[in-house]
């Protein structure tokens, strides 16, 4: 399959949601997937480095 700005989208979704703590709805997830993809030119978000997908995730967090 393809990497794509919605599949991307779609990991940050479910990485985000996985754990049942939180949803879509407490981050700015299409900044969390801009960051992302500015930082690793990539669509392949498997590949990025969790503990930079986390910090970046954190970063987005709306209150």
């Amino acid at each position: 399959m393809p990497h794509t700005a919605e599949t991307a989208t779609a990991y940050v979704v479910t990485a985000i949601e996985a754990k049942g703590t939180a949803t879509r709805h407490d981050f700015d997830v299409p900044a969390i997937v801009s960051t992302t993809h500015s930082l690793t030119e990539s669509w392949d978000f498997d590949r990025v480095d969790p503990a930079m997908f986390w910090n970046i995730v954190a970063t987005f967090l709306e209150h």
